[in-house]
């Protein structure tokens, strides 16, 4: 198989078990349990950045990478690991006054440890993407995520509470650090050079500001509705996010992990790249649209049946958020076609632009209610996806009326298919039979819409799949 068919095994394993992980805690485990540990993931998020530091991709895009290099970022980022997590250690007493959570300070400190975990297989990871080996990722990660999140349903089930989700993390990146040898067997050698930092840090440093920025606003929300609700409301908000980011970060991650070194192979052949553009286009929309607006009619009676009535109250933060995420895949590609041709500075620009509508809609909005701040999310995101086809369009040529008809078909498509499998909400039918019959409406209707007007895609769907399936027999 090919990198993006492991790539696609490496993110929908994960997801899968991430799912069914995340169902059995939701059922045992109460909203505030998840609340108080989403508060402290934006903490995670950019310490796990700042080691990174956007060396990873200068890593990745570097045609002659040497051990010295490998080795000068690996020593970098273990030395950054241990600053952050001091400063973090003593900065755990503040993080639970600022949240009003008085237990925090004891579980920050222990969770906080998955910052260094997270350095010790960074450069082992950078390795394998670098020389497209995604099955041994895939089996990495695959096994760290199962074996931690079977360990964590085990810990709740006997009543662990918020200490099971905390165990859940630090195993997982255990797991990952003693599972890498295994497939790659690298040990840094004697040799630290700023001149490797500083060659990378042109290309890094733009990335390392776009990404701190993604997680400060993938997070923003949490810290408001952290301190300024109840904290079960940064439960609800959480599962909501967590979930409508299951297709979206899949989808993502696959793009990423898949395409960036694709797009990096042949950045210079301008044609082709476009061409390569346009066809990854059209088919990310024909998978994530019709997922995208099936998750948004069935939200109601998919919360109910799988999590129980005690989510209910994330239903509407659901299908805002996965809305609200609904171009993502697309503004992925774009961002990455935009950095392999070195125009991570435009990029940045982008994603600044995009935070400040961010913050703008928040400062407006904050009155009105947490739904209404996530309308401005929406809002700002579209607005991004916009800018993204702007800069697309200077630097590989690629006109607006082709972009827009890359997905607008699509989009019209499941559209009117979801209207229709909407109204299948307002009959007196239970839950459970409404959600089967929502699926089987929308799938038959859909595959319909495919054959009338995506044939050959259809066909090469089908055709892919009986491949595999063929090749799965024969081996």
């Amino acid at each position: 198989m090919g990198a993006l068919a492991w790539s696609s095994i490496n993110i929908v394993g994960t997801q899968f078990i991430q799912l069914i992980v995340g169902i059995i805690l939701a059922r045992i485990l109460v909203p505030e349990d998840f609340g108080t540990i989403g508060v402290l993931f934006i903490f995670i998020g950019l310490s796990t950045v700042l080691i990174d530091g956007g060396f990873g991709q200068g890593l990745i895009r570097k045609q002659d990478t040497t051990e010295k290099d490998l080795s000068t970022i690996f020593y970098l980022n273990f030395l950054m690991s241990i600053a952050l997590y001091t400063i973090m250690y003593f900065g755990a007493p503040f993080i639970s006054i600022f949240f009003a959570i008085p237990e925090l300070t004891t579980i920050s400190r222990v969770l906080f440890l998955s910052v260094i975990l997270f350095s010790f297989y960074f450069i082992q990871q950078v390795q394998l993407y670098k020389k497209h080996d995604y099955k041994s990722l895939a089996i990495i990660n695959i096994v760290s995520i199962g074996f931690s999140g079977t360990l964590s349903a085990i810990l709740a089930l006997k009543g662990f509470g918020v200490w099971a989700l905390v165990v859940q993390q630090l195993v997982f990146h255990i797991a990952k650090a003693l599972l890498f040898p295994f497939f790659l067997r690298w040990k840094p050698i004697k040799a630290f050079t700023l001149n490797t930092i500083k060659e990378l840090w042109s290309f890094s440093v733009n990335l390392l500001g776009q990404t701190m920025l993604n997680v400060i606003f993938n997070n923003i929300y949490i810290l408001i509705i952290g301190k300024f609700y109840p904290i079960q409301q940064v439960g609800y908000f959480t599962q909501a996010n967590k979930y409508s980011e299951t297709v979206n970060t899949a989808t993502q991650s696959i793009l990423f992990s898949g395409t960036f070194p694709v797009f990096a192979q042949i950045q210079d052949d301008q044609p082709r790249l476009l061409r390569v553009y346009r066809r990854l286009a059209t088919s990310i929309s024909l998978v994530t649209f019709p997922i995208v607006f099936f998750l948004i009619v069935t939200a109601y009676p998919l919360f109910i049946t799988v999590f129980t009535d005690k989510w209910i109250f994330s239903v509407l933060f659901f299908q805002t958020l996965i809305l609200a995420n609904i171009f993502t895949p697309l503004y992925t590609i774009n961002i990455n076609i935009l950095n392999v041709r070195g125009e991570s500075k435009q990029t940045l620009k982008l994603e600044i632009f995009k935070k400040t509508m961010i913050v703008l809609s928040i400062i407006c909005c904050f009155s009105f209610g947490i739904e209404i701040m996530l309308i401005g999310l929406l809002i700002s995101n579209f607005l991004a996806y916009g800018g993204s086809m702007v800069l697309l369009k200077k630097s590989i040529n690629h006109y607006f009326r082709h972009q827009i008809l890359d997905f607008s078909k699509i989009l019209i498509i499941v559209v009117f298919i979801g209207f229709i499998v909407y109204l299948i909400n307002f009959t007196q039918l239970g839950n459970q039979f409404i959600l089967a019959l929502q699926a089987g409406s929308f799938l038959i209707l859909y595959l319909i819409a495919l054959k009338l007007f995506f044939p050959e895609n259809l066909t090469e769907a089908i055709n892919g799949i009986l491949n595999k399936l063929k090749s799965l027999v024969t081996t």
